[in-house]
């Protein structure tokens, strides 16, 4: 059912996309952190809401695991498993910016895999209300080409970077000069929703992206299925899903010409 599945998820992401914008937009305009607190509120609830109606309704038999509701063990056992973040980046929502994501994953038992994964996400989508782009594993398509007329860039989180981040550029800088790949060098994108970054670099905005850890699985899941059906690389160690805690990272994706470049220097 992958491919009912991918369109399945692409739906409910753009669905709740549409309405968090609808949302907002009711807010009119949000100054003071009180209402931008019962904005933040009311996106996570009704985003949370929607998604939980709609897989109810289309997949009663599945497992979930969502930022927005109570974890169970259940899911562990279960042979599918949707992992979702209704409102990724609440507080760029609440901010009224554009760099917020709703993330649909679906997590199917493989044993042929091991014990240490025993599954893969085999259907995904990330939608970019703010930014009127959509992301699924519906259709696997090469990498855009490196650009020519800027430097590369990496998106990293807004407000937690990674430590060293200026070093860890210059070094970049320097090696990507002299693997001939760029004398432009490679520079910060600084980006609020993990759906967001890895849109960017998907949309071949950016070329990479890189957190150095703590998150969760509805952080990445969407995002990551998506990077990898549009051609770009995951470098560093392997990352299972629905694992408990739900913890994953640290992580890099990334177009596939710079990973012998970008995995030494960020590794």
């Amino acid at each position: 059912m992958s491919n009912e599945d991918t369109r399945l998820a692409a739906q409910i992401a753009r669905e709740v996309g549409r309405a968090l914008l609808d949302l907002r937009a009711s807010f009119g305009a949000v100054h003071d952190e009180r209402s931008r607190r019962s904005l933040m509120d009311a996106g996570d609830q009704m985003a949370q809401r929607l998604i939980a109606r709609r897989l109810g309704e289309e997949r009663p038999s599945d497992a979930v695991l969502s930022e927005e509701a109570p974890d169970s063990l259940h899911r562990l056992n279960a042979p599918r498993v949707w992992i979702i973040d209704p409102l990724d980046g609440t507080v760029e929502f609440g901010m009224g910016r554009a760099d917020f994501a709703v993330h649909v994953a679906l997590w199917s038992r493989d044993d042929r895999l091991g014990p240490e994964q025993a599954g893969a996400l085999s259907a995904a989508a990330v939608d970019l209300p703010g930014l009127g782009e959509a992301w699924s594993t519906g259709r696997a398509r090469p990498a855009a080409p490196l650009p020519t007329h800027r430097p590369l860039r990496m998106a990293v989180s807004r407000t937690r970077p990674p430590d060293g981040l200026d070093k860890l550029l210059a070094d970049m800088s320097a090696d990507l000069a002299a693997e001939g790949i760029t004398d432009l060098g490679i520079e910060a994108a600084h980006i609020g929703s993990v759906g967001a970054k890895v849109g960017e670099v998907i949309a071949g905005r950016a070329e990479a992206y890189l957190h150095p850890g703590g998150l969760r699985e509805w952080d990445l899941a969407a995002p990551y299925a998506c990077a990898l059906t549009h051609g770009l690389v995951a470098l560093g160690p392997a990352q299972p899903f629905n694992q408990m805690p739900p913890v994953v990272g640290p992580v890099l994706i990334a177009h596939p010409q710079l990973a012998r470049v970008l995995v030494s220097d960020a590794g």
